[in-house]
């Protein structure tokens, strides 16, 4: 029965990582090197990949103080009205990527919706449009569901008698939340941040849309390296020092939740 998901999972991640491995550890003669992987250390490459680790730390960060208190409030609610509000949220990701982004272009552009009803009402115009705010707003836009999915989780997890218990032996509401419902709720926060780290650390398309042309991240290096320059094997280089990122996500992820399981 397992057949179809092994051959799948075989051609489809295992053959393209493999690939990705053999061109960014070998130049263009098949020569083993590391100097693809070095390259990160160039002063350019460099200066895009700590860009977009802030701008990737920023978004995780502003995405964490959204849906922290949200989370709250949904696993307080009653079963019907918070699963109608949960599904609130999530329905903008059954729209296209790229078309969710493109909407904030026509938001946030000189002449977009929001400067236009700002001038109406004769407000100063905003310019954001191509610049660091306006990729922290596309990916807070676009991965806020991935955070607020699994606090939610861990928060409608944690029972009420635990709480009740806490405010019985004379705990106060900022006690028991320290105290108890932080603490419990700590791998749903380590899942979230790990499912808005890594894409926004590796998206091009919405620093590509909403950054123009001005603000480069380490994605879009990336994505240059293959389509414009067709250096696969610097490409490949740097998307390995991506990979390491992520692995190193999972691994704090991994020792996160089996502490959260023996607790």
């Amino acid at each position: 029965m397992s057949s179809p998901y092994i051959a799948w999972a075989l051609i489809f991640i295992v053959v393209p990582l493999c690939m990705v491995i053999y061109y960014g550890l070998t130049d263009s003669h098949g020569a083993m090197t590391f100097s693809n992987i070095a390259t990160i250390a160039k002063p350019g490459y460099l200066k895009a990949l700590r860009r977009s680790v802030g701008l990737a730390l920023a978004s995780t960060l502003v995405c964490f103080i959204l849906a922290y208190p949200l989370g709250m409030i949904l696993s307080s609610m009653k079963l019907k009205r918070n699963t109608f509000l949960v599904t609130l949220f999530i329905l903008p990701m059954w729209m296209n990527f790229l078309l969710r982004t493109l909407t904030w272009m026509t938001l946030l552009e000189g002449k977009g919706v929001i400067n236009t009803v700002l001038e109406f009402l004769h407000l100063p115009t905003i310019n954001i449009i191509n610049t660091p705010s306006a990729i922290i707003l596309g990916m807070v836009y676009n991965f806020l569901p991935f955070m607020i999915l699994p606090i939610y989780n861990s928060l409608s997890r944690i029972d009420d008698n635990v709480i009740n218990a806490a405010r019985d032996l004379g705990a106060n509401s900022l006690q028991t939340f320290l105290r108890i419902t932080l603490p419990l709720s700590v791998p749903g926060i380590i899942s979230g941040i790990t499912m808005v780290f890594i894409p926004a650390l590796t998206t091009f398309a919405i620093s590509t849309m909403l950054g123009g042309s001005k603000i480069l991240l380490i994605g879009n290096v990336i994505e240059q390296e293959f389509t414009q320059l067709y250096d696969w094997h610097l490409g490949s280089g740097l998307s390995i020092v991506l990979m390491i990122f992520i692995l190193i996500n999972m691994v704090v992820e991994s020792i996160f939740d089996k502490q959260g399981g023996l607790s």
